[in-house]
């Protein structure tokens, strides 16, 4: 018999942002293949007799290939599974939600998105800043800051990341950051645009810090540590 996969957002970090539907899956789950992220207190929701399965991909430390991670998911819901695929933040938002999902339509295995707390929106929760704002922030979009190579990705739309009346956020761009910051000042934004650096969001690690795009650049060119972090820019920044 077929099982079945939720892939469930576990938000930030924090378990209290765990939405009521991911509890529940978690708690009915035969199998929690999480991510790095994931792990922790959220892990106590799950049953004492599931597989706790860690696929977490982390810059610089080695990591499950992705089609692993697709293969057990499918080799455990042909077993009969109920399986949870526990995302960080939202699954959706660079999560790698996209290749599992190919991977069970493939096989034609039922699953469903429960969504969770992204975690630039608890960023901007814990600096106590909207993401928006009416007349001098109308917009916000969300980029990466590396590919498959940990580079820069290539073909940014500059002239958009440029906009100063717009809210960026950078995902997973600590190390690219003085590259783009480069790039960003050639397209005519501002060295001073405010700038703000979220590390370890919603957990008793959390730091946020103020600075200007220029200021957080020349810091990023130093010493760097693996703690996951966002980096937002723009009108709203300096503000909290």
């Amino acid at each position: 018999m077929t099982g079945f996969v939720s892939f469930v957002g576990s938000g930030p970090g924090d378990p209290e942002l765990l939405t009521l539907k991911a509890v529940d899956r978690l708690k009915r789950a035969d199998a929690v293949l999480f991510d790095d992220l994931s792990s922790g207190p959220i892990l106590a929701h799950a049953r004492r007799d599931a597989d706790l399965v860690g696929v977490g991909k982390r810059a610089g430390r080695p990591s499950p290939k992705q089609d692993h991670v697709s293969q057990l998911l499918v080799d455990y819901a042909q077993d009969g599974a109920r399986v949870v695929r526990l995302k960080s933040g939202d699954g959706g938002l660079f999560g790698r939600l996209e290749e599992e999902l190919v991977a069970l339509r493939a096989v034609g295995i039922p699953y469903e998105i429960v969504p969770g707390v992204p975690s630039a929106c608890a960023a901007a929760a814990a600096a106590g800043i909207p993401l928006t704002r009416r007349l001098t922030a109308r917009r916000v979009q969300f980029v990466t800051g590396h590919d498959v190579t940990g580079q820069l990705p290539e073909g940014l739309n500059l002239a958009a990341l440029a906009d100063a009346e717009a809210t960026t956020v950078v995902f997973m761009g600590k190390r690219t950051f003085p590259a783009l910051v480069e790039m960003l000042v050639a397209h005519g934004l501002p060295e001073t645009t405010p700038a703000l650096l979220a590390e370890a969001v919603s957990t008793p690690e959390q730091a946020i810090s103020r600075t200007t795009l220029a200021e957080l650049a020349e810091r990023l060119k130093g010493a760097l540590t693996n703690t996951p972090a966002l980096i937002l820019y723009g009108p709203l920044a300096e503000e909290g």
